[in-house]
């Protein structure tokens, strides 16, 4: 039995079309395309036809290597065209001679197609299952936040403009009161069969171009695209304890694709303004804490901020500048509970004194019997 295959994957080399090595791995494949789909994508480039068909190529090329299985499938066809299947050389003797191109020798073997081929595609499109048309684009836009609400959690507003689902047909493309039916061509199939000798060759249906569907009676709004050029508002929830640079995904929520096909994802990238008081260092809260000189020599109790109201923090006699104490439980929410605070000792030299304030020290110094530099051979 004869196994379908897309004619396109032995022609396009979808890896030059990202611009990646074939043995990319699966994140550097997704990072070249998210990088060319911006450069490429329609909205920053209106009215450029080269771009709208150089991002269609992009996303084209990504929907197969981006998609594991797709990807094997891919790479094995691909192998397979260049030692010869599909070039229009099989039939030679019936099966084929491997050594020096596939089946252009005519050293004889047994080979089962149905069992090769199968085995590659799992009986890809056998019994007219239907194409899935190509979803949309994934987009990627920024929120900005306070300290304080990424440390409480909250809930941003985002807007995004560009394509959207019609506001009139809710992206069916079909007019109020109708409904999209199957394509008349393919049967809903999204793909027609071509015959290549040895092999049926899958091709997009030109009639419904892949979708397995038809718009008898277009939208009058987006005339049956299924999508307008709007401004859409978001709300979009973000987690106590979120970081600065955090990505939040959304599913379905990215650019709307070819009338009847899912959306992409839409991305938020999260900025944190910085805190006047509060550094953060992963899920622990750093801040500086000024002690005076009499409160570092003799010991005291100082009150340290927090999220939630200052908290009281014993400082031991002697406690040099730079010691860090930390405070248990009052940092940065996470699922299991708190991070802790980090407080760093600072001694805080005062930069005028009152007279009385220079006497008390001069008699410290005069009473002080040990340089502080004698450790180091100096006075």
């Amino acid at each position: 039995m004869a196994e379908e295959i897309r004619r396109e994957w032995f022609d396009k080399d979808y890896y030059g079309v990202l611009g990646v090595p074939k043995n990319a791995s699966a994140a550097d494949i997704k990072k070249a395309y998210r990088k060319l789909a911006q450069q490429f994508h329609p909205d920053a480039n209106a009215g450029n036809k080269d771009a709208e068909e150089r991002f269609k190529e992009i996303s084209s090329a990504y929907d197969v290597v981006g998609d594991q299985d797709k990807r094997k499938q891919y790479d094995r066809a691909r192998e397979m065209g260049a030692a010869g299947f599909g070039a229009g050389q099989a039939g030679r003797g019936g099966a084929g001679g491997y050594p020096g191109g596939g089946f252009g020798g005519y050293q004889q073997v047994d080979v089962d197609l149905g069992d090769l081929l199968g085995g590659m595609f799992g009986g890809a499109r056998r019994g007219g299952s239907r194409a899935q048309p190509r979803r949309g684009a994934d987009l990627e836009t920024d929120v900005r936040v306070s300290f304080d609400e990424a440390m409480s959690g909250t809930t941003a507003t985002v807007k995004l403009h560009g394509r959207a689902p019609c506001s009139a047909c809710k992206g069916s493309g079909a007019a109020p009161g109708t409904s999209p039916v199957a394509c008349t061509q393919c049967g809903g199939a999204g793909q027609v069969a071509v015959n290549q000798g040895l092999f049926q060759m899958a091709q997009t249906c030109p009639r419904c171009r892949g979708t397995g569907r038809m718009v008898e009676h277009p939208c009058p709004k987006c005339h049956g695209e299924g999508s307008e050029r709007r401004t859409r508002t978001l709300q979009v929830k973000i987690p106590a304890g979120v970081r600065g640079g955090a990505r939040i995904k959304l599913v379905r929520r990215g650019e709307p694709g070819p009338a009847g096909a899912v959306a992409g994802d839409l991305y938020v990238r999260v900025h944190v303004a910085p805190h006047h008081v509060f550094g953060r260092k992963g899920d622990n809260l750093t801040v500086e804490l000024p002690v005076s000189y009499a409160e570092a020599a003799l010991g005291g109790q100082v009150q340290v901020p927090t999220l939630n109201g200052p908290v009281t923090l014993k400082v031991p006699a002697g406690t040099p500048s730079g010691k860090t104490f930390r405070v248990k439980g009052k940092g940065v929410p996470t699922k299991g509970g708190h991070g802790d605070i980090l407080a760093t000792v600072v001694v805080d030299v005062p930069h005028k004194l009152s007279r009385e304030e220079k006497k008390l020290l001069q008699q410290l110094q005069e009473a002080q019997k040990e340089s502080p530099r004698a450790k180091l051979g100096v006075e």
